[in-house]
């Protein structure tokens, strides 16, 4: 019988101080060829073993091997220039310098397969791989080549369709699809924004998630959810195309946001991620608290499609605050499988 309730991280979670800088994103790698292979592999390890202590059910990386959930996976892309970059806006919230598309995009060779099977070996739980959806990966870079944000996300899906397959393959349970820009883009999202990704799970029989939060826990994103008002309700722009597509679940950001819970009925019949832990500050929750959350969104979600999450990556995080937050998620799940059983 499957497990009510089945908790999980959204993807990121914090690198031991040996492999990176700690409590920053793009943090530099500490080792160097054949000794960053083998700190990447043990961190790995590390990071399956606090989800799977902390009580998590579906484990994932961790995104250990990567430096960032969009850029890394760019940076095996030919195509692409991370030398001469240009400064973007991302987001329309906060100015990076990104590598330039240069020429047609292609995958050589795999990216994160190797990491998956690794992953896979250790661990008889079902697992779960985040991939950057297509139009996030536009909104981080600067495009010389195509000119046009829905063509470069069309080449984009169609990479990303190739390394889904294959982590299909190498035994992962759920490929989930980063999109925080589809929280942005509205227009485009229902333009062309929703067809991307569905080319990208195309063919797929695992099952398929997409991420929507409001951002990492940095200063840009914390600023810019002060601006916007007593109810953030922009997944009403998009969840209606989303409850039609392919998509089997969706991820997205509850837990101290002024999303309005009720906004999951758009979606009714998907398998919903329930953000039940914040990421943006330091401050662990109650096991109390996470099942609050839990039982404000049973209201418009049925028990058994309700996955309990963190709202976003815990990257930015210290270790010992994102080992209380997920043991706080897990706890915080039983005491509602209790009250279901009773």
């Amino acid at each position: 019988m499957k497990k009510l309730l089945p908790t999980s991280t959204v993807g990121s979670l914090p690198k031991p101080v040996w492999l990176a800088p700690p409590e920053k994103l793009w943090s530099p790698w500490n080792l160097e060829s054949n000794k960053l292979h083998e700190g990447k592999q043990d961190a790995l390890i590390v990071s399956l073993q606090e989800q799977q202590l902390a009580g998590i059910d579906i484990i994932s990386d961790g995104e250990q091997t990567r430096q960032h959930f969009v850029t890394t996976f760019i940076e095996h892309l030919s195509g692409v220039d991370f030398e001469n970059r240009r400064t973007v806006k991302i987001r329309n919230r906060y100015e990076a310098s990104v590598p330039v598309v240069v020429d047609e995009i292609a995958r050589k060779k795999s990216v994160f397969v190797n990491d998956a099977k690794f992953l896979r070996k250790q661990t008889n739980k079902p697992i779960k791989w985040a991939l950057p959806g297509p139009m996030t990966m536009v909104d981080t870079l600067f495009d010389k080549h195509y000119k046009s944000r829905e063509k470069l996300a069309w080449e984009f899906a169609k990479v990303l369709n190739k390394e889904a397959k294959e982590l299909e393959e190498a035994g992962v349970d759920i490929i989930q699809f980063d999109e925080p820009a589809f929280n942005v883009f509205f227009e485009e999202v229902n333009d062309w924004g929703m067809a991307a990704l569905e080319r990208a799970i195309e063919g797929l029989k695992c099952e398929t998630a997409v991420h929507i939060c409001y951002g990492y826990g940095i200063k840009a994103n914390n600023d810019w959810k002060k601006t916007l008002g007593s109810e953030w309700r922009q997944y009403e722009e998009i969840f209606p195309k989303i409850q039609k597509s392919n998509i089997d679940i969706v991820s997205l950001e509850c837990h101290n946001s002024n999303v309005p819970f009720n906004l999951m009925e758009l979606v009714r019949g998907k398998k919903i991620m329930v953000g039940a832990i914040d990421v943006a500050n330091n401050t662990i929750e109650t096991p109390q608290e996470v099942a609050n959350t839990l039982r404000k969104a049973l209201e418009f979600v049925d028990v058994e499609n309700l996955y309990p999450c963190t709202n976003c990556g815990m990257a930015p995080l210290t270790r010992n605050v994102a080992r209380g937050k997920l043991s706080a998620l897990s706890a915080g799940a039983e005491i509602i499988r209790k009250e279901y059983k009773t």
